[in-house]
């Protein structure tokens, strides 16, 4: 057995510094579970999702976020937040070790466009491993809706799916659906953190490399310590999922390759008479008669 205690914050969030709230549970969080090791906020928990409070990285409220992780000896996501960085804005997710040092930033790859307008896409998938426990990967929301960003963090290594949300819509359910298909398609575990407030409608889960639920959240704030055991991931991947399929295995056996990805014009035919990539209005085609008809 190789367990790690993982933390999950399901926590309102509003426009603005949330940092008060934030200090709050991590130390709320380390005094009543002291054996958490690792504590994981939703997605753009920080300020909230408006880019207006955009920062920089490395700046003074990462290295707050830092001072926090080396206080309480734990490993912080702190959820994400807007970054200033190369005259564009990110949605990025930090990953800060117990010392305070920050080994990774995620860039989430598929903003939620059109909704997060302004934002631009990462560039890179983000691992990285808990010395003597396990390899990590971390996507943001939207990511985990192309199974094509975890499979590539699973093919890296990646045992554990950090995946910070903020969905507060009627489409949560899809997600929590996505999440154990997700976990069971790539023999990980998956912690799925959603917000309250602005940010997120909740129901928070960690779910088995065999696909099962082992903990999901209501939709108030919540935080919820759960023990994984990394075996679990290595035994799965070994002899299959509940002894059956092995899909790792046999996406690495295949003999074919996925003629969709390559953007060409034979694949991108149909794709292309899809229509832009636009919001929905009051008379178009989103559930109304079109303007005319």
């Amino acid at each position: 057995m190789i367990p790690f205690a993982i933390a999950g914050v399901q926590m309102t969030v509003a426009i603005g510094d949330n940092m008060p709230k934030l200090r709050e549970r991590i130390a709320f969080t380390t005094a009543i579970y002291p054996w958490v090791q690792m504590i994981v906020f939703s997605e753009l928990s920080v300020y909230g999702p408006d880019t207006r409070f955009a920062q920089t990285m490395p700046g003074p409220v990462e290295q707050e976020l830092c001072a926090l992780a080396k206080l309480h000896g734990v490993w912080l996501l702190p959820g994400s937040l807007y970054e200033h960085a190369d005259g564009v804005i990110y949605n990025t997710t930090p990953v800060i070790d117990p010392n305070g040092v920050v080994v990774a930033r995620h860039r989430k790859i598929f903003p939620f466009t059109p909704y997060e307008v302004g934002v631009a896409p990462g560039a890179t998938w983000t691992v990285f491993d808990v010395p003597g426990v396990a390899r990590f990967g971390v996507s943001i929301c939207y990511d985990m809706w192309f199974p094509e960003t975890t499979r590539t963090l699973a093919c890296m290594g990646a045992e554990v799916l950090l995946h910070p949300s903020l969905t507060g819509t009627i489409d949560r359910d899809v997600e929590l659906a996505i999440g154990r298909a997700t976990a069971a398609q790539n023999q990980m575990f998956v912690v799925d953190i959603n917000g309250c407030g602005v940010g997120g409608n909740g129901q928070s889960q960690v779910i088995a490399p065999t696909g099962e639920v082992l903990y999901r959240a209501g939709r108030a704030d919540e935080v919820f310590p759960i023990e994984i055991d990394i075996d679990r991931v290595r035994r799965s991947r070994e002899v299959g999922l509940r002894g059956l399929g092995q899909p790792l295995k046999s996406f690495r056996d295949r003999t074919i390759e996925f003629p969709a990805y390559p953007k060409s014009a034979a694949n991108m035919e149909h794709l292309g008479q899809l229509g832009p990539l636009t919001k929905a209005e009051r008379g178009s085609l989103a559930g109304l008669y079109a303007k005319g008809s």
